[in-house]
């Protein structure tokens, strides 16, 4: 049985993104991968319960795993904490990941939930910060290799298929 690999929804096209929109990623390997019946479709923000499209949402006071801990807080533009929601949606990707075993996922680089590498600074003002999103913070601290929607030749790699 060939792995799975779990994939932000949003990468696929679905308009499942605060706006209401997708990101649409050309990239055969994803193709393949979606053609070979591999991918695991998830959007932890919706999963965890928030509407589409919903306001805008960063990580004030620190990144993904400081929300895990508990030191920092996933608020949205009109300064609701919306942590829970995040923080359930990083489990349930966790649960399919285990559901599935799955050990390397493609998420969406910049997001609250899915950012690998830079996510936005908490003041919506633009900045780019460098730290992990909740899901991305989650499924890392199990051992599960995160890379963003740039780094699907060095996931497809990670999985030996190349």
């Amino acid at each position: 049985m060939m792995p799975k690999i779990l994939v932000s929804a949003c990468l696929l096209g679905k308009p499942v993104r605060y706006n209401g929109r997708g990101l649409d990623v050309e990239s055969s390997i994803l193709q393949q991968w979606f053609t070979e019946g591999r991918i695991i479709v998830c959007c932890p923000e919706v999963d965890g319960g928030l509407p589409v499209p919903r306001p805008p949402a960063e990580i004030a006071g620190g990144d993904g795993a400081a929300v895990l801990a508990g030191t920092a807080a996933v608020m949205n533009r009109h300064g609701t904490d919306i942590s829970t929601a995040f923080i359930s949606g990083a489990q349930q990707a966790l649960a399919t990941c285990r559901q599935h075993g799955i050990n390397i996922a493609v998420l969406a680089e910049n997001s609250p939930s899915c950012g690998s590498g830079m996510i936005y600074d908490g003041r919506f003002g633009g900045t780019q910060i460098s730290g992990a999103g909740v899901t991305t913070a989650l499924l890392r601290a199990h051992g599960i290799r995160v890379f963003n929607q740039h780094e699907i030749p060095a996931a497809a790699d990670a999985m030996g298929h190349g």
